[in-house]
């Protein structure tokens, strides 16, 4: 129940390592707490999800995000989410590197199955 709560709408995150890193310790921790495993127990995180049966974090996020990639790319041309998806702003863009986007996971996430 506390994982669903946490990923809420989590398909349309876009997510960068080191915050994947910090959802999957917040989980860690959640899940410790809900079992009474301490740190001092020196339990490995594989360990405790293998005992309550869970899915990892990003695996999950991964599987929504392809999911929702899916149901948005079978949609009508004409709809707000499709429009948004392959939309382009005119302007400048701003010095340093590009922001990480959303089509970008998508990528990953789909090289990662390969």
């Amino acid at each position: 129940m506390v994982q669903s709560i946490v990923l809420y709408n989590s398909e349309t995150w876009t997510i960068k390592e080191d915050q994947k890193r910090k959802l999957k310790t917040f989980e860690i921790a959640v899940l410790g707490k809900i079992c009474g495993i301490t740190r001092r127990d020196r339990r490995r995180n594989v360990d405790i999800l293998k005992e309550l049966q869970m899915e990892d974090v990003n695996e999950v996020l991964q599987t929504r995000r392809l999911t929702y990639f899916g149901h948005v790319t079978r949609m009508e041309k004409d709809r707000y989410p499709n429009i948004l998806m392959h939309g382009y702003t005119d302007g400048r863009r701003p010095r340093g590197r590009p922001r990480k986007r959303w089509l970008d996971n998508i990528t990953e996430d789909c090289e990662a199955l390969t």
